[in-house]
């Protein structure tokens, strides 16, 4: 027995299959748009990993430096003040803010040890300390660019059609990349006379 199907039916099951196609794509887009969303958070908190890691060396560098020169006590206290707007800041922006200002204090600390006191330097305390900051400011500079990339990669997926309405309805919008403070592109005077 053939039997045909009503146009009704027909209409159904074409209706049927665009629902069932519709909601294998948006199931299928969440889910890539969120694996995408757990590695930028994940890779931010591995700049965080690397940012904690030199504000831990500081300490360590400050006091072999205090104990080894006559303090400098406008680049210590800045030092200090940094650190303490890294540990009280909460948001990523705040994070990264924190820790610009806290790369700048360490930056003219290197420049003042080594301009100033190079003496210093033939302390292998202070010269292990050193190297293991500039190894950290290394980190954090990879560790920034991966976080730019897969910022750029997330970014990219929601903003292309049709991603864009599917991340749009599901809250999953843009992120901030990194950007540097403004100024960061200038090398800092050191001055210590003030």
């Amino acid at each position: 027995m053939n039997k045909k199907l009503s146009p009704l039916a027909i209409t159904g099951i074409v209706i049927g299959v665009i629902v069932v196609v519709l909601g294998i794509f948006g199931i299928s887009t969440y889910n890539s748009l969120a694996r995408q969303n757990q590695t930028v958070e994940a890779q931010w908190s591995q700049v965080e990993n690397v940012m904690q890691r030199r504000a831990d060396l500081i300490p360590n560098l400050v006091n072999s430096v205090k104990g080894s020169m006559k303090q400098e006590q406008k680049v210590f206290g800045d030092i200090s003040k940094a650190r303490e707007n890294y540990s009280a800041a909460k948001s990523t922006t705040d994070k990264a803010n924190a820790d610009a200002a806290l790369g700048q204090s360490v930056g003219t600390l290197i420049n003042v040890i080594n301009e100033n006191y190079p003496d210093l330097k033939s302390n292998n305390q202070v010269e292990s300390l050193m190297a293991q900051l500039e190894g950290s400011e290394n980190r954090i500079s990879v560790e920034r660019k991966r976080y730019i990339d897969e910022v750029r990669d997330y970014n990219q997926s929601v903003v292309s059609f049709p991603k864009n309405l599917f991340a749009g309805m599901m809250g999953l919008g843009q992120k901030a990349t990194f950007k540097a403070n403004p100024g960061a592109d200038k090398a800092p005077q050191v001055n210590l006379t003030d």
